[in-house]
């Protein structure tokens, strides 16, 4: 009977944990600036405006200096591109080990705010910027992609889940836990994993103000740390946010008490920055088990799912992208994409056409819980 039912359930999952897949490169284009200490300079646009990212490396931990190599980086930017409506800058320090540090510093410019930006004497008296009080990471972020979910636990506990997908993709939510909401209603979250990032967060944020959606954003609360001004954003925006760890990283291994961490540290950064709590939990790649999900459930958070996920992060050509969705696109569903990459802004206008001509509302994982 199982082998039937499990044949005929909508819904992906795995049996087991798999080996994390290395995260993919994109090509970005490159601003070539002189300054000393760049590491990287790139730009991308969403079809409507154009955003950049600079990352240097510093010796100085004055924050005076660290705002000044901040400036002479965003000018540098500008003088390289002009059609530059935004440059966002990160200032790591030396030498630059990669983005499992947190960085000194960090500013958001988009081109309105630039003379504000540039006037400064000191990192103070400008809402875009974030200057490090001296935190550090204890994990560096694992590459773990969202390929689906992935069951770490006795052949008990796996049968259960495997049943509970498929109950959900009949009847709807069921508990603490969200595999797919109301079938009969025309309505599908969307859901961006691993915000915010520098350089695709306001790009994406701005494709969505110009399609009319909302979104829930699953966020890494160290992002959220070193960027809280883009967190700020999604929220005034009228985004809902989630939590997705602190550190991203694959919570079955942990102890019990280092995953009650991980998600106590993700909300309380979230909680700073936004006066609230969030109520929705994804864990990084879909990598769970009993004690994540008993810990998740204590902390009062609601452990979502996915029904769609493309497989954006992979490189794939915006046609695949786009078929892979619409052959998933359902009412109750939920879709997973990623807050950095490109594939992700290219395909989301074709996406919310499609969903629009088969008469499904996008929304926010509340808006799909919502009661009629």
């Amino acid at each position: 009977m199982w082998p039937l039912v499990l044949l005929l359930a909508p819904l992906p999952w795995g049996e087991k944990d798999t080996p994390a897949k290395p995260l993919p490169h994109q090509d970005l284009r490159a601003l070539h600036l002189t300054l000393p200490g760049v590491v990287r300079a790139v730009y991308l646009d969403n079809g409507y405006v154009e955003a950049a990212h600079v990352v240097l490396e510093a010796e100085t931990r004055s924050p005076e200096r660290l705002l000044r190599l901040a400036q002479r980086g965003a000018e540098e930017a500008w003088r390289a591109r002009p059609s530059l409506d935004e440059v966002d800058l990160s200032v790591y320090g030396a030498p630059y080990r990669g983005p499992e540090d947190l960085p000194l510093f960090t500013a958001s410019v988009p081109k309105p705010l630039a003379p504000a930006f540039f006037a400064l004497k000191a990192p103070e008296g400008y809402e875009r910027l974030w200057l490090n009080p001296g935190k550090t990471t204890r994990y560096p972020s694992e590459p773990v992609l969202e390929d689906h979910p992935a069951l770490d636990g006795p052949e008990a506990f796996r049968a259960r889940e495997r049943a509970n997908q498929i109950l959900q993709s009949r009847v709807g939510v069921k508990g603490s836990l969200l595999y797919h909401g109301d079938p009969t209603r025309p309505f599908t979250a969307l859901t961006f994993d691993d915000a915010p990032h520098p350089l695709f967060t306001p790009l994406l944020l701005d494709l969505l103000k110009r399609l009319g959606l909302k979104a829930t954003f699953f966020v890494i609360g160290r992002n959220a740390e070193a960027y809280p001004y883009f967190v700020r954003d999604m929220v005034a925006a009228g985004h809902e946010l989630g939590n997705h760890t602190y550190h991203h990283v694959r919570l079955p291994k942990l102890p019990t008490q280092e995953i009650r961490r991980e998600l106590l540290l993700c909300n309380e950064v979230l909680r700073a920055i936004t006066g609230q709590v969030p109520k929705y939990f994804r864990p990084p790649g879909g990598r769970y088990s009993p004690a994540v999900l008993k810990v998740a459930e204590e902390l009062g958070l609601t452990t979502v799912f996915w029904t769609d996920d493309p497989g954006d992060y992979a490189g794939l050509p915006t046609s695949i992208l786009e078929r892979r969705l619409e052959a998933h696109l359902r009412p109750g569903g939920i879709v997973l994409l990623h807050d950095n990459v490109v594939g992700t802004l290219e395909v989301l206008p074709l996406f919310a056409r499609k969903a629009k001509a088969r008469g499904l509302a996008l929304g926010t994982v509340g808006g799909l819980l919502a009661k009629r």
